[in-house]
């Protein structure tokens, strides 16, 4: 435990950017003092993972009603750092109250240290309370508790858990480079322990920053979850094949195919900025792709008319399977989010479709746990598309794949053309 730390200005700075995503705005977490970064973003994610749960003590302790909104989120820094362990209680009361003088907040001094010390002598009376509700207990809004209850009665309750966890640190091995073996060699004799899982993918035992993983610049590895390095495998790939990326950036999926066979890649994002990501992405691991800044349903302005045999469709979603990535998500995501993202990925498939070889296979990718993301818009496509049949998953895979300690959530549909 950290007895001494100068906790203030990482807590008034965290409590700004937490304010701004309880009034609806994404996290930033381009921090100005970089120095503070790795408290900044400990302090931000932490709290965030931990959103509901704050949100009720603080309502349970405040005799005032709602404080301003950038003390409110103070409280709700310092309370995650009391819970975090890391800090002495007392650090985290004194440190919190001169944060309101960081935050010019001076007159509310009094109540910050009269709160969290509240918080402090009546921990277990307000876990209690806390307890329950549901939102505090299971740090997901309601409507998302329900919803994850409705579609996995057995695994409800895991599928939370890993939404409030640490995600975790996993490797793709560039194959054109090394191996998995070798490289895992390579992190033992740096001191990094790690180990395979599904096959490839290597699972570091903890993060670390990637200046510190061997060969990283020269492109024998790059970090990508291990769900997500399942993509490439599922597309079935042959030499020669004409392969479409239409929702690419950053690029790690673009990367795994020309990783694992030698096809000719497009790869497309309709954001300017992050298609400009994917090439860089590429060099560092020797590759090369077509990579154009292009919406891939207005085929028109990007197509040369000549079919793909293959199509990874990544699409946009309400990404509620890397949540804990993510923290923010789960407060700015809305019950009807769901079927708006639906209606745009139903888009994409028809578009997408237009540009499939007869014969040719699409995958169809979310990072969502919701069904009505997933399989709803598949049944749906399948059913307004004759041609299209939906094929089992090579290996007997699983669509739906659950986040857990290995792997993030995502969902794999996979439709064939008639010829």
């Amino acid at each position: 435990m950290k007895r001494q730390a100068d906790l203030a200005p990482a807590l008034a700075e965290a409590a700004q950017a937490v304010a701004r995503v309880a009034a609806g705005r994404r996290f930033d977490d381009s921090f100005e003092r970089r120095a503070e970064r790795g408290a900044l973003l400990d302090l931000c994610y932490g709290t965030l993972r931990r959103y509901g749960r704050v949100q009720a003590i603080v309502q349970a302790l405040s005799r005032k009603g709602a404080p301003e909104p950038r003390l409110q989120a103070l409280l709700w820094c310092a309370l995650y750092a009391l819970d975090s362990g890391r800090y002495a209680g007392y650090t985290v009361v004194d440190q919190a109250v001169r944060a309101c003088a960081l935050l010019e907040q001076w007159p509310a001094r009094g109540y910050v240290n009269g709160l969290l010390r509240s918080y402090l002598r009546s921990r277990d009376e307000i876990e209690r309370a806390v307890a329950a509700d549901p939102q505090a207990r299971y740090q997901h809004p309601r409507w998302w508790i329900e919803l994850l209850q409705r579609a996995y009665p057995a695994q409800w309750g895991e599928v939370l858990e890993a939404g409030n966890a640490h995600p975790p640190m996993c490797l793709r091995v560039n194959l054109r480079r090394s191996q998995p073996e070798a490289y895992l060699q390579k992190l033992a004799a740096a001191g990094l322990a790690a180990r395979s899982v599904d096959g490839c993918a290597i699972l570091l035992d903890t993060p670390v920053p990637v200046d510190r993983l061997p060969g990283f610049t020269d492109g024998l590895v790059s970090v990508q979850d291990a769900g997500a390095q399942r993509c490439a495998g599922l597309l079935d790939l042959q030499p020669g094949q004409r392969v479409l990326d239409a929702c690419a950036a950053p690029g790690g999926k673009s990367a795994h195919i020309l990783e694992r066979a030698d096809v000719r890649l497009t790869a497309l994002d309709a954001d300017a900025a992050r298609a400009a990501r994917i090439e860089p992405g590429l060099a560092r691991l020797g590759l090369a792709a077509s990579v154009q800044a292009a919406d891939c349903t207005a085929p028109q302005s990007w197509w040369d008319g000549h079919a793909f045999d293959r199509v990874l469709a990544d699409v946009p979603c309400t990404g509620s399977g890397v949540a804990r990535r993510h923290p923010d998500i789960k407060w700015l995501r809305r019950a009807e989010d769901a079927s708006g993202f639906a209606r745009r990925q139903a888009g994409i498939l028809d578009a997408l479709w237009r540009v499939l070889a007869p014969g040719g296979k699409l995958l169809y990718v979310t990072c969502s746990v919701f069904p009505d993301e997933n399989d709803a818009v598949l049944d749906a496509f399948c059913e307004r598309t004759p041609q299209s049949r939906r094929c089992e998953l090579p290996g007997g895979a699983p669509a739906q794949l659950l986040p857990c300690a290995q792997h993030d959530g995502f969902f794999f549909g996979l439709l064939a053309k008639a010829p």
